[in-house]
């Protein structure tokens, strides 16, 4: 079967599953033809298919995410690998960059970055490669998602500028910027099987009311004079998320994402 018409049957066989079928097999074709998806849509696709484009559609026919069959996801401007250590970073999470983009416009750009649960080092390495003469360190009490954070400060040329320490929730008196995306699912929430099935419980569920690791990191959270802490928060925990850093004696501003839904805490002194 030629490339196009192998993405057309994957496009109909995966659009029970998924609302982006047609994105989804051009992201597995191209991995299977080791090229981008860019390379995909201008190329010649009246060539056979790869032999290994079918098993990826078996895998996300199962509901398997793209990015842990690809090993790839964007973020940013940056392009990270990904495993099923750790969570995969979301459209949603680059309010995060946008709001600490905002907050430093027109002041000295943060020199010292600190981010809680870096998982794959999404925010770390974006804020990085947003803000080429900072530095800053990647925490996580996972060592295979550090590992992964590792290896792709490595591959982005940051090993140098960054730096990632096992360990839990914490402040820093001496970072500019905190960012920080940690569970926020409380135990009663259904999730779609592709996330509960693939990636890290420990990245996802947060007590009955998925509030538990706010209630943890507001009366550690530390940074410097006229820093700012960036903390991602699920839909409806906007109010509740908010008191809770208002009580720890911050100032506190929800930032909506591009959608318009509450998507992150913006924390002042």
């Amino acid at each position: 079967m030629t490339v196009d018409g192998a993405l057309r049957d994957a496009a109909a066989r995966l659009s029970g599953i998924s609302p982006t079928a047609r994105l989804d097999a051009e992201l597995l074709m191209a991995h299977a033809l080791g090229i981008d998806r860019g390379g995909l849509l201008l190329g010649d696709r009246g060539g056979a298919a790869p032999d290994a484009f079918a098993g990826y559609v078996a895998r996300r026919a199962a509901r398997e995410p793209v990015a842990y069959i690809t090993g790839r996801r964007d973020f940013w401007t940056i392009s990270l690998a990904v495993t099923p250590d750790v969570l995969i970073p979301r459209p949603d999470s680059e309010t995060l960059i946008e709001a600490a983009i905002d907050h430093f416009a027109g002041r000295a750009p943060p020199a010292r970055i600190l981010d809680l649960g870096t998982g794959s080092g999404a925010l770390l390495l974006a804020a990085l490669a947003e803000w080429p003469e900072a530095t800053g360190v990647g925490v996580d009490i996972s060592a295979p998602a550090l590992a992964v954070a590792r290896a792709n400060a490595a591959a982005l040329g940051f090993s140098g500028r960054a730096h990632f320490v096992e360990g839990g929730w914490r402040g820093d008196a001496r970072a500019d910027l905190v960012l920080c995306n940690p569970p926020y699912i409380g135990t009663d929430e259904a999730l779609p099987a592709g996330v509960t099935d693939y990636e890290p419980a420990g990245a996802l569920w947060a007590g009955a009311d998925g509030l538990d690791d706010y209630r943890a990191i507001a009366p550690l959270l530390d940074f410097a004079e006229g820093g700012v802490a960036v903390i991602e928060i699920g839909i409806g925990q906007g109010e509740s998320a908010a008191r809770l850093f208002r009580d720890a004696g911050f100032a506190v501003a929800v930032r909506r994402d591009l959608e318009g839904r509450n998507r992150a805490l913006v924390v002042t002194r």
